[in-house]
């Protein structure tokens, strides 16, 4: 079972960190695009759970090889482990004001 942190250190270093991990398609980074919906560590192993914005998105390899390449290293992680989730279905609303800015999204 997995505890996800809620607010602690590690998850914020880890959020802070996930800021480097650019959709390759859109230039936007996955928090601010909305695509991170948990982050965690228990017993050394960090686990993300995010979705992309369709479920036919093709880069799933890509975000887990770049995910587990940033991570790797961060204090108390070990190992990098990515969950690829549908629910809830990601919708626009849910990107940063930023990331909103930056693809002209008005909405």
């Amino acid at each position: 079972m997995t505890a996800w942190l809620a607010g602690t250190p590690d998850e914020q270093l880890l959020r802070e960190m996930l800021r480097e991990v650019l959709d390759p398609e859109l230039g936007v980074n996955i928090i601010d695009l909305g695509l991170v919906y948990g982050v965690g560590v228990t017993d050394g192993v960090a686990r993300i759970r995010m979705t992309m914005t369709t479920p036919a998105c093709p880069l799933n390899d890509y975000f887990e090889d770049t995910i587990r390449t940033t991570l790797w290293g961060a204090p108390g992680v070990d190992d990098v482990e990515t969950e690829f989730v549908w629910d809830p279905v990601w919708e626009p609303g849910m990107m940063s004001d930023a990331a909103k800015e930056m693809l002209g999204w008005r909405g």
